[in-house]
């Protein structure tokens, strides 16, 4: 498990430029007239974590196995999209798949790059696809609340229950605040986890600026980050054509590249870094001599549940984990040199996987 995170925003805006080098691919058609992304281009990525070769290089693995992220570059939505204007409700659809949503925002002015609403204007953007997101869930709640009227008469409490939580959600949603903001009872996050609103999903906005910009932004950048700030969302600072032309490079070169630049890291970095933070995800790893492999999973994560990451009969049969923090299987030298200090530990069913764990699975099968 990774995560997956769908690439948004008005078209021209530098979308499909930003996946293919994000991506190191030419997938994603690059074209400077709208909707030049019919169907959604979708690219994986390792993630890049520098504990893996340290473990890997220590239990002599044969293979060494990154987890992934997986971007997947959505059409650009216009204004009505949630009407089916433009290539709309299909393209909704596909953002309701993703985990998190990275919305890419025109911050440069280039004369030769047309924009759809013919000014740069990068809150006006922004407004213009939360507005049809926002539409979105509205119709779709709606039409949930519909199903539930005939359940409400016959007195089934439980629709009674979800009919009013919706109907709340609704009426939050109508004063144009995002689903992301609304507080509500944790007893009723499960069905709230269910309805799977669009406007519910953590947001990651991307000022895409020239490459002069890229260090610091500029001053249309810097209203995003404002903006950002105030609706409970996350905002960087990239230049897709930058990141197009590291994408090309081997390692030393991007470094090289980078420091002649004034950066300190590529935008791929930048994406994962914040996609972890914003979906509160962390990584164990397993490690022995055929592969060392990282495993994404959510913060909190009781051990069973973790090893359902790898095959879901581990959770069903988990008896207990073997593991060890990645701080001691360095310090020892690795597993044997970890379990001769005692800094193997035997873990059960309520233990909370904490980052950097090496972990061994028992299970019955």
């Amino acid at each position: 498990m990774g995560f997956k995170c769908g690439i948004v925003g008005l078209p021209n805006v530098g979308k499909s430029t930003l996946f293919n080098a994000l991506t190191q691919t030419a997938n994603a058609e690059a074209s400077n007239y709208p909707f030049c992304t019919i169907e959604p281009n979708i690219g994986e990525v390792s993630v890049p974590d520098t504990r893996l070769t340290k473990l890997g290089n220590l239990s002599k693995s044969k293979n060494i196995i990154p987890t992934k992220l997986t971007f997947v570059d959505i059409a650009g939505l216009v204004e009505g999209a949630s009407k089916g204007e433009g290539l709309g409700n299909k393209f909704l659809s596909n953002i309701r798949e993703t985990d998190a949503i990275a919305h890419v925002v025109r911050c440069f002015i280039n004369e030769n790059i047309t924009h759809v609403q013919n000014k740069i204007d990068p809150l006006s953007d922004i407004q213009t696809i939360e507005t049809e997101l926002l539409l979105a869930d509205i119709q779709n709640l709606e039409n949930r609340k519909s199903g539930l009227e005939r359940k409400i008469k016959s007195n089934d409490e439980n629709s009674k229950i979800t009919y009013t939580f919706i109907d709340n959600i609704v009426n939050f949603l109508n004063t144009g605040k995002p689903a992301r903001e609304f507080a509500f009872d944790q007893n009723l996050i499960k069905l709230y986890k269910e309805l799977n609103l669009l406007t519910s999903k953590p947001t990651l906005y991307i000022c895409n600026v020239d490459e002069k910009d890229a260090d610091s932004g500029n001053d249309l950048s810097k209203l995003v980050e404002e903006y950002a700030i105030s609706s409970k969302s996350h905002c960087i600072v990239i230049s897709a054509s930058t990141e197009s032309d590291l994408s090309v490079l081997d390692e030393s070169e991007k470094e090289e590249y980078l420091n002649s630049i004034g950066l300190n890291e590529t935008g791929l970095n930048k994406v994962i870094r914040t996609g972890y933070n914003i979906l509160d995800l962390i990584t164990y790893f397993t490690s022995g001599p055929k592969e060392t492999r990282a495993w994404t999973i959510p913060r909190e994560t009781i051990a069973p549940k973790a090893a359902s990451v790898i095959h879901t009969d581990f959770e069903k049969g988990f008896i207990r984990a073997e593991t060890i923090s990645y701080d001691d299987f360095i310090s020892f030298q690795g597993d044997q040199g970890s379990k001769e200090a005692g800094k193997m530990r035997l873990e059960g069913k309520d233990y909370i996987v904490k980052d950097g764990d090496i972990m061994h699975f028992r299970f019955a099968n």
